[in-house]
């Protein structure tokens, strides 16, 4: 067993695509780990920081979980999905013409601070016993409750209209897909999250994060250093 790597949190860059859990059970694969566990899922359509931890840390899971977020990404205004990003296709389309730097400012104001936000329907929330996104999925309807977070910094950047560049500091709970949905109908239109990347968990980087490929080979030199 490695005894570099046991009972310590890993910080890795997931890819593209990923689930979460591929990232876990590809790091639990090498046999290597009693437990692996993560703290905070990312959806397969983004990328950036996974922490992971392992053995005696994994009991450290939910601290590290509620520790604030930073991400950057892309939204774009003027058509919306029912996924509320790229998962499915855009399902209606609205005007930009009236959009223009005041109405942009002043949209990005409203959701700074102590904000209540409704999950999108294609989250991983049970309702009576079932994921929100099975149902979503099967086409029926699902209701959920609107959640208190709090938006700490929201940054826009406009320059490739209707596309829009943003960063966001924010605590546990936030969803950035009802974020660009909510933020479409402030400007009297629609949006849909077309790119996210975590980039911070608390004080940890994703600049100081493996790839996973790298990190499975820091497994195997260091397991061929120890012999």
């Amino acid at each position: 067993m490695n005894t570099v790597y046991n009972d310590s949190v890993l910080l890795l860059d997931k890819p593209l695509t990923w689930t979460s859990f591929d990232v876990v059970n590809k790091v639990r694969y090498t046999g290597k780990f009693k437990k692996v566990g993560h703290a905070g899922t990312l959806d397969p359509l983004a990328t950036g920081l996974l922490i992971l931890c392992t053995g005696k840390k994994t009991k450290e899971i939910d601290q590290y979980q509620a520790q604030e977020k930073e991400y950057t990404g892309k939204f774009i205004l003027g058509k919306t999905t029912p996924s509320s990003d790229l998962e499915t296709e855009v399902d209606a389309e609205f005007p930009l013409e009236h959009i223009n730097a005041d109405l942009l400012e002043q949209a990005r104001i409203k959701f700074l601070g102590k904000i209540s936000q409704v999950p999108p329907i294609f989250s991983a929330i049970k309702v009576k016993g079932k994921r929100a996104y099975e149902s979503a999925r099967e086409g029926k309807t699902v209701e959920l409750k609107a959640r208190e977070i709090e938006i700490k910094l929201f940054e826009i950047n406009a320059d490739s209209f209707p596309e829009i560049s943003f960063k966001v500091v924010c605590t546990k709970g936030t969803y950035i897909r009802s974020l660009a949905r909510d933020f479409g109908l402030a400007v009297g239109s629609g949006a849909y999250l077309s790119e996210l990347r975590r980039t911070k968990i608390g004080d940890f980087s994703v600049e100081n994060a493996d790839s996973v490929e790298s990190f499975v080979q820091k497994i195997k030199d260091s397991n061929e250093d120890l012999q």
